[in-house]
């Protein structure tokens, strides 16, 4: 695997393929730096090398479209800031302006090139596009998980232009790690803490991962599909009925394979889905009509604890309850503190997929865990088993 460190970018122009997708206010300020920050070491790796750094990304769902809205020129102060250079910024990221400015980039400089996504031919994989792109670099970078998964022109397809001169950032690689630590190289046992509210959504990840771990945590509204299942009452919990023979069949392989499924024995239930609800502690099977569960309870915590502790590499990809309402963040605060603690004790432990995310950063457990994902849908995508075509084209 080639990576940033392959490379000595002295007198070379480096096109890196970021993530700058962040979110901004309403007056256009980035809400959350922690995409500029995670691409900030490869950055730093090539300006003090002695080479110049051309950065590309897209912002928001332009859709082709010029839309001053999602121009990347709003967050130039925000990333000059992070990474301790003042960058360059031009507002286009092909074409005559872009050439000039590459021409007069200096060793040490960084030039940050207006949204990919202002054109269609990025989204399309245009290979015209590509080519256009690749002429602002000598050395093609990609260190955008976030988009590893598309085959658009600044992801995959531009890495057709530098046969031999292409490899991961810093960032890409710790993430091919990250995953492969889970999937593959991981030490026993392996513990995966699959949360969300739909099995539908899960069931690749887990036809996928029944051959890699050791114990299968399910929390979150998918526990109720399984429970009804098994029939067990689940009062007005979200369940997908049309999914309950493949919860049945789920755990058929599970047993096969030795792995162990821990399912909530027990759950915090309300009469509304609401955080000024009427809570009461239940049995999982044994929720009446006009109650729901919302957070796993106490006893399940617990087991859910032991089994924690006992892992050696974890994933967690989903939240146990509805975190976002603080009545309800409990049994997700409760997962966090016990991978934190398991990770103090040895244990290699990777968040990744949407709402854990958030759960992570919002709960303050984002140094407490081995590696928060950037990438949302790269992350399932490679859980599912995907060879993502951003990762394909590096290593073709």
């Amino acid at each position: 695997m080639k990576t940033i460190d392959n490379y000595n970018f002295e007198n070379k122009k480096a096109l890196i393929r970021v993530d700058f997708n962040v979110p901004l206010n309403s007056e256009f300020q980035v809400t959350d730096t922690s995409r500029i920050e995670a691409a900030k070491p490869s950055i730093l790796k090539v300006l003090e090398d002695g080479g110049a750094a051309v950065l590309m990304s897209h912002l928001g769902r332009p859709k082709g479209q010029v839309n001053p809205d999602m121009s990347l020129a709003h967050i130039v102060d925000k990333v000059s800031e992070i990474i301790g250079v003042q960058v360059k910024f031009v507002n286009d990221c092909v074409g005559d302006s872009v050439n000039a400015a590459i021409a007069e980039l200096q060793d040490g400089e960084v030039l940050l090139l207006e949204n990919l996504r202002f054109y269609d031919e990025e989204t399309k994989g245009d290979a015209g596009f590509a080519e256009q792109l690749a002429k602002n670099g000598d050395i093609y970078v990609n260190d955008a998980f976030g988009t590893a998964h598309r085959a658009h022109a600044s992801t995959t397809i531009v890495a057709n232009y530098f046969p031999e001169n292409k490899c991961f950032g810093y960032l890409l690689a710790k993430e091919i790690q990250s995953i492969e630590m889970v999937m593959q190289t991981g030490e026993k046992p392996v513990t995966a803490i699959l949360g969300g509210a739909k099995v539908s959504s899960k069931i690749t990840i887990i036809e996928n991962i029944l051959d890699k771990v050791d114990n299968l945590i399910i929390g979150g509204g998918m526990t109720y599909t399984f429970v009804k299942a098994q029939g067990g009452s689940v009062g007005d919990s979200i369940c997908e009925d049309d999914k309950m023979e493949l919860a049945l069949d789920i755990m058929k392989q599970a047993q096969e394979k030795g792995v162990a499924i821990h399912l909530p024995v027990d759950v915090l239930a309300a009469d509304a889905f609401d955080n000024g609800a009427n809570t009461q502690f239940l049995d999982v099977n044994k929720i009446p009509d006009g109650w729901q569960g919302l957070d796993a309870g106490p006893q399940t915590l617990e087991n859910f604890k032991q089994v924690i502790l006992d892992s050696k590499t974890i994933l967690w990809n989903g939240p146990v309850g509805v975190f976002e309402m603080e009545n309800f963040a409990k049994g997700t605060i409760a997962v966090g503190k016990a991978i934190d603690e398991a990770t103090k004790n040895g244990a290699f432990s990777l968040v990744g997929g949407g709402d854990s995310v958030a759960a992570v950063k919002q709960f303050g457990f984002q140094d407490k865990v081995s590696y928060v994902s950037t990438g949302g849908g790269a992350m399932l995508e490679s859980l599912e088993g995907r060879t993502l075509p951003g990762i394909a084209a590096i290593l073709g």
